[in-house]
């Protein structure tokens, strides 16, 4: 049976030390954040993933869900519980603004609570996820109306949302979407067709659930061009705005899936349910990326999340586990064999894990940071070099974490040799869990062409030339500090790798649009390595500061990011080289294979 335990003072060192967060008291929601109130609501947070959350994450592997012969979804049992626990205590809306419910609080707080959540239960914290990116939605594109008849529901948990956009025949080219909406007249429109891997699509959760669907207009244009995107309760609604009846939306059948079991993947049916435009006629891919970016980075979460449970399982593992003895003699000469955290080939499995995700997680923090001044800050250029940051990272921490994710479960089941593939104890879940981050939300060779075929030229490569020169910067400020040399020439090396990939899809891209589709996924991962091994840097940079300051009672935990952080750098950033190197090989040797060949 696996267990969890929230990172709490990993979290609180990012937030506090490495960005700290104290100098955006001037953003909304950072002034109402003194180090105490933070504090408490990371302990709290903390609590209800591992007392409510994590006790039910097995359950639900077992049960899953089941769709009943009249369409409606029963979660498995407890969930329904740790759901209104999680809705009572203001999980919700805690990010969402006031005037709707929320409680106005950092983006980054957000983050770092969810990572906890989803940690101790994916499947489960899938429901409130879809429905926060609904919320997003709705703020950014819905009128008065919409949103004062949605977001207060919405936040509360009291309803819940989903996002619908595949079809049967279309998944990423969604340009081929057939779903119709035929005008009522009344400014509503009959919403008709079918989206299958519809997550919390149907469920016995919340009184109601907003679909948000893709759709064509009649008479619109074809391809991406004339779609739309509506508002589509499972229940209509009266003229006061509480649920009045069915609306032509049903669960034709849950998918029999890998992993995440206790969420309701399911085929969603629409026979002329009515629908309300959500922002401006054929504008939908406009408003449904606004709830679309926001998952992705809620999805490299995942990955992260999913991945530090299985971490510390597999950690706590090579501690108790005995089997042979040290390379170097017996560390516990009275006992028949050593515990396995001793032999060198576990401390790889899992310094690699840990070094990979205590970096992950401040890049996440960071970025969420980055939201919050996009959306918050009244300085424009602030906003400006925000809104940058979020569209280049976006791609690199879906596509990265996720890939990470999944490849660090499967290393720490390998820590547990044959008792890992066993189910009782757990690991098998996470490694079926964790795969379909990789996927869902465009899948990661999908993130890899935006990043080079879109992020890298966007404002004439504006965000990746600041990303540059403020990794640049930090290795030239630290170039002649001895004690940080460790670090900042491996990290200036991976910069000059990414550099120089860069400069060679500029020059060999272009003409060639077959060398970008061959480079990029792995662009993609050396754009991810110089990014997590920028944020070792600034964590041992902080770690060092405060060793120099006494220490406040921290050493040991200080001094184990300077050991993690070398790690890193001596195991994870000369992978750049081999990047680079397949990067330059092009793909004519790739594409000259023939098709039947394969």
């Amino acid at each position: 049976m696996s267990t969890y335990r929230a990172p709490v003072r990993e979290t609180a060192f990012i937030i506090r030390d490495v960005l700290n967060y104290q100098r955006f008291g001037n953003i909304a929601g950072y002034g109402e954040l003194p180090p105490d109130v933070l504090d408490a609501i990371l302990e709290e947070g903390a609590r209800l993933a591992e007392n409510i959350m994590q006790p039910l994450n097995r359950t639900g592997d077992m049960e899953g869900c089941t769709r009943h012969e009249d369409g409606t979804v029963s979660t498995p049992k407890g969930f329904k519980d740790g759901y209104r626990q999680y809705c009572q205590g203001g999980w919700m809306g805690l990010s969402a603004p006031a005037e709707y419910g929320g409680q106005g609080l950092p983006y980054l707080v957000h983050t770092a609570v969810g990572e906890y959540l989803s940690s101790a239960n994916m499947a489960l914290m899938m429901y409130p996820g879809l429905t926060q990116g609904a919320i997003a939605a709705i703020l950014a594109h819905g009128s008065d109306e919409q949103k004062q008849t949605y977001l207060p529901k919405l936040v509360e948990g009291t309803w819940t949302g989903t996002m619908n956009l595949t079809e049967p025949h279309c998944g990423t080219d969604l340009g081929l979407l057939r779903t119709k909406a035929v005008p009522n007249g009344d400014g509503s429109y009959k919403i008709s067709g079918q989206k299958i891997f519809i997550s919390a699509g149907e469920h016995d959760m919340a009184e109601n659930i907003v679909h948000l669907v893709l759709a064509r207009i009649e008479g619109a244009p074809e391809g991406t061009k004339g779609i739309s995107l509506f508002i589509v309760p499972k229940l209509q609604l009266d003229q006061t705005g509480n649920p009045a009846g069915l609306n032509g939306v049903s669960c034709g059948s849950i998918e029999e899936k890998m992993g995440i079991h206790g969420n309701a993947t399911c085929v969603m049916n629409y026979d002329e349910a009515q629908g309300y435009l959500l922002g401006a006629e054929n504008g939908g891919l406009k408003a449904m990326f606004t709830m679309m970016n926001e998952a992705r980075l809620g999805v490299a979460l995942q990955g992260l999340a999913v991945a530090e449970a299985a971490y510390q399982n597999a950690a706590d593992y090579a501690r108790d586990r005995l089997q042979g003895r040290s390379l170097s003699g017996a560390k516990v000469p009275d006992r028949q064999a050593d515990p396995i955290i001793v032999h060198p080939d576990i401390r790889r499995n899992l310094a690699t894990i840990r070094a990979f995700n205590e970096a992950g997680r401040a890049l996440l923090l960071w970025t969420a940071l980055q939201s919050d001044i996009a959306h918050r800050s009244e300085d424009e250029k602030a906003r400006q070099m925000a809104e940058d940051h979020l569209a280049l990272m976006t791609p690199v921490l879906k596509g990265v974490l996720t890939d990470k994710g999944f490849e660090h479960a499967v290393m720490a089941q390998q820590v547990f040799g044959g008792h890992g593939y066993i189910e009782e104890n757990g690991m098998s879940q996470f490694v079926r869990d964790a795969r379909i981050a990789m996927i869902y939300e465009g899948a990661n060779g999908i993130q890899a062409l935006d990043l080079v075929g879109r992020k890298l030229a966007q404002d004439g490569g504006r965000a990746v030339q600041t990303f540059f020169k403020t990794v640049g910067d930090f290795c030239e400020e630290h170039r002649s500090d001895e004690r940080m040399a460790p670090y900042t020439k491996a990290l200036k090396k991976g910069l000059n790798d990414l550099q120089a990939a860069t400069l060679w899809l500029m020059q060999n891209a272009v003409q060639k649009p077959d060398n970008a589709g061959a480079a990029s996924y792995d662009y993609m991962h050396l754009f991810g390595l110089v990014a997590l091994g920028f944020m070792w840097g600034g964590m041992v940079k902080t770690a060092r500061d405060q060793l120099a300051a006494g220490a406040d009672g921290d050493a040991s935990f200080l001094e184990q990011k300077l050991l993690l952080g070398r790690f890193f750098m001596e195991r994870a950033m000369p992978e750049t080289s081999a990047h680079l190197a397949r990067i330059c090989s092009g793909a004519d040797t790739m594409m000259a294979i023939p098709a039947e060949a394969f």
